[in-house]
C-alpha cells in the first residue's frame, strides 16, 4: 500500500494542505507558489508556520549521507548532499552557492540527482559511512547500477559509468543504498520541476 503524503502550498497570503499531488498541482499551476510534500500533516503545518522556507530541512533518524537535486528556483539544477540533520557535506572542491549546494546549469533534474549521488558516494567512501539515502528511484535502482538508455546524452552516460564504479566500491565495502521519500530526506530541496 502506498504511503499517504501531504502537500503544503503557499500562494501569496494563502496557505493550505491537501493530500493529493493532483490537487496541489491544480492549486499552484501557473502561479508564483511554494509547495512541498510531507509524510505527516504536522510536518506540513510546521513548514507553513515557518514561512514555507525551502531552506528548512527535515531531520532523519539514521546516520548516513543524504542526496537530492531540484530545479524549482529557475537558475539551474541545485545539488544537495547532507548529513542526517540537513547540514551540507559538500566542500570547497566544488563551487557552492549561498545555501551550501552546488548549482549546475543546462542539465536536467535527473542529471542533478545522478551528480548528487556521485558526490554522496565520494563522501561516504572518504568518511567510511555505510549508508546513502536518496529519493530518486531512477538513480538508485537504475542509473547508478549502469542501466541507462542509449539515447541519453553522452555526458549523462559518462556520469552514470563513474557512479556505477563508485557504487561498486561502496557496496563492496559493506555500504548500502536506501530509498526514502522526499519528505523524509534532510537533503531534500523541496522544489522540483520535470
Amino acid at each position: 500500500m502506498k504511503k499517504k503524503k501531504y502537500y503544503a502550498y503557499s500562494i501569496g497570503n494563502k496557505n493550505g494542505i491537501v493530500d493529493s499531488w493532483d490537487e496541489c498541482q491544480e492549486m499552484v499551476s501557473g502561479k508564483t507558489a511554494k509547495y512541498k510534500s510531507f509524510e505527516t500533516k504536522d510536518q506540513a503545518e510546521r513548514w507553513l508556520q515557518m514561512g514555507a522556507d525551502y531552506s528548512l530541512k527535515n531531520t532523519a533518524s539514521e546516520d548516513g549521507v543524504y542526496f537530492d537535486a531540484g530545479t524549482g528556483l529557475g537558475m539551474g539544477v541545485e545539488v544537495s548532499v547532507t548529513d542526517k540533520n540537513g547540514k551540507s557535506l559538500l566542500d570547497k572542491r566544488i563551487t557552492l552557492n549561498e545555501r551550501g549546494n552546488h548549482l549546475v546549469e543546462g542539465v536536467t533534474n535527473n542529471f542533478g540527482e545522478l551528480l548528487a549521488c556521485k558526490y554522496a558516494l565520494i563522501l561516504a567512501i572518504e568518511k567510511g559511512c555505510k549508508k546513502i539515502f536518496g529519493d530518486s528511484k531512477l538513480v538508485i535502482d537504475y542509473w547508478s547500477k549502469g542501466y541507462i538508455k542509449n539515447e541519453l546524452p553522452e555526458e549523462t552516460k559518462k556520469l552514470a559509468k563513474e557512479v556505477k564504479e563508485l557504487r561498486y566500491e561502496f557496496e563492496s565495502n559493506g555500504g548500502v543504498f536506501k530509498h526514502i521519500s522526499g519528505g523524509s530526506n534532510p537533503a531534500d530541496l523541496g522544489f522540483h520541476k520535470n
